[in-house]
């Protein structure tokens, strides 16, 4: 998408931009969509666990707002989606914004390794997030009954085939297809979250920075592991960057802030309860 085209597509009224959005949310948000399915469950379990404590629960769902208000609310959909290199975004369009400042030699060297660098941790991340999401999700097989445990791992590898074979027709139709699955799914994380939320309405109060910090002094050095779990929240932030050439900077912003970013943190609320 080059810069002409983001601007005029910045001017074009709300009806016109929400049909992009929505597509949009079959693409950008898979990731990060998937992380309630198994963000909570890791940060009370393992060698890094924390009890499970009333404190601990609003310190961890406090953590959780923050990360995700910090990291990809303002870092990437406010700040850097302004770096756009002809409308495009992701870590090489970043690189190469970067390499128009300098003339050293020595500092364009440092910043393409930079540049290198972080290619290789997002095909990293690519490689590892899908996998780990889909499994999370068909292990909930499991919950059902015992029964299917030995079908979880195919069930997960013939959805990894389906998943890549689909997007290998294209981000359009990939967005077509998957855009009202995620607005189904982002209205029903929102709605369990709300349901269980009415129940314990006392998990609002997570929205305090005062229990993430409270969290750290009750728990010292376990609570500072624990953080490698909370990450697991804002995995798949930097799609928003990297997928702006496809769908524009607005919609993308509109489907978060109107959808996305309010249905996530309702549903972690409601795990808290």
């Amino acid at each position: 998408m080059s810069s002409a085209l983001a601007a005029e597509q910045d001017s074009l009224p709300l009806r016109q931009v929400l049909p992009v959005a929505l597509a949009a949310m079959g693409v950008v948000f898979g990731d990060i969509g998937t992380s309630p399915l198994y963000t909570m469950k890791e940060v009370f379990n393992g060698p890094h666990a924390v009890p499970v404590t009333p404190n601990n629960v609003l310190g961890i769902l406090s953590l959780v707002f923050w990360a995700i208000t910090i990291v990809v609310s303002l870092k990437y959909v406010v700040y850097i989606m302004r770096a756009d290199n002809r409308g495009e975004g992701g870590i090489m369009a970043l690189t190469s914004l970067a390499l128009r400042t300098t003339q050293s030699p020595r500092l364009a060297g440092a910043m393409s390794a930079v540049g290198l660098f972080g290619a290789a941790l997002f095909y990293g991340d690519g490689v590892i997030t899908p996998a780990i999401s889909v499994l999370s999700a068909v292990e909930g097989l499991e919950v059902a009954t015992p029964a299917f445990k030995p079908f979880v791992i195919p069930s997960a590898l013939v959805v990894l085939v389906l998943l890549f074979f689909i997007q290998s027709k294209g981000t359009a139709r990939v967005g077509a297809v998957f855009g009202p699955v995620m607005l189904f799914w982002f209205a029903t994380l929102g709605g369990l979250g709300i349901w269980n939320i009415l129940r314990h309405p006392a998990v609002l109060e997570a929205v305090n920075p005062a229990y993430a910090l409270f969290f750290f002094v009750q728990n010292k050095g376990l609570g500072f592991l624990a953080l490698g779990a909370v990450v697991l929240a804002i995995t798949g932030g930097e799609a928003l960057y990297a997928d702006m050439g496809h769908f524009g900077r607005r919609p993308i912003k509109l489907a978060w802030f109107g959808f996305v970013f309010p249905a996530l943190y309702l549903n972690y609320l409601g795990q808290g309860r």
